[in-house]
């Protein structure tokens, strides 16, 4: 399987990396120097950045605390990144201890932390693999041993799918990794946009890393949630969707929506 459109020996950390970037922006420490500069300018350009990625986080604890609550007992989470505790497996475990979680991810850097970090977790599984590459992600046996596809699964795509272009087909592969779940199951997305403020600066900062960052309107990611049926509050700004308490920003600060839905069919 290919990882990020090309082969892992490929793969060279002098590039900034999503997921490292992403480490950084969290607090975390598994990245390298050039991921920090590149996070750095990001904030200058998005100064919301920092307390963005915390909400996308918060969303996805949510989110999956909500699935695992409706009954779902395993996850496919694809483009995981760096583990950041809690994870999703000790998440959904808070709420029922049988969750089986499968992890994806491109970065064979991402791969060795988590495969580290899991070590045993239980029914858990650590796979390298490409989202653009989607019935390659759903046929690997790793997830297969994790997953059973005749049984309701939560899909996990939180803030990755703004890292593939129009011209990669994103919503094509959504619609891959749907079909191949059953009734029952739900998407938990999120995404960037573009649509509260200008970053187009933004943008700019993911020119030179492994993937580019697409931002996209709120109907171009509400299209990704076809053939699913929106839970409410439907597609909203993260901090806004089912908040545990009110949202400490506005309206239009947070440069990310996410939506959870439910494959009735």
């Amino acid at each position: 399987m290919r990882q990020n459109g090309f082969r892992a020996e490929e793969i060279d950390t002098g590039r900034p990396h999503p997921a490292r970037i992403y480490d950084y922006l969290l607090g975390g420490k598994d990245n390298y120097e050039v991921d920090r500069a590149a996070g750095d300018r990001l904030a200058a350009a998005a100064p919301e950045v920092r307390i963005g990625v915390q909400a996308n986080r918060d969303f996805m604890r949510r989110a999956v605390r909500y699935v695992v609550g409706g009954g779902v007992r395993q996850i496919l989470d694809i483009g995981t990144g760096l583990p950041t505790s809690p994870n999703v497996h000790e998440i959904a475990r808070q709420v029922a201890p049988d969750v089986r979680v499968a992890y994806v991810d491109n970065d064979p850097i991402v791969n060795v932390h988590a495969n580290a970090l899991l070590t045993g977790a239980g029914a858990t599984g650590v796979v390298l693999g490409d989202l653009r590459d989607p019935q390659a992600v759903v046929d690997n046996p790793e997830v297969r041993r994790v997953i059973d596809f005749d049984q309701p699964v939560a899909l996990l795509l939180v803030a990755v799918l703004h890292f593939l272009t129009d011209a990669e087909k994103p919503e094509q592969i959504v619609a891959t990794l749907r079909d191949a779940l059953p009734a029952g199951s739900f998407l938990v997305l999120s995404h960037a946009t573009g649509d509260f403020a200008d970053r187009s600066g933004a943008q700019a900062v993911y020119t030179n890393a492994t993937a580019t960052l697409n931002l996209r309107s709120h109907g171009a990611v509400e299209r990704f949630f076809d053939g699913f049926e929106l839970v409410d509050p439907g597609l909203a700004q993260v901090p806004f969707w089912r908040p545990d308490a009110p949202p400490a920003t506005k309206p239009g600060e947070i440069g990310f929506y996410g939506g959870v839905a439910r494959k009735a069919r």
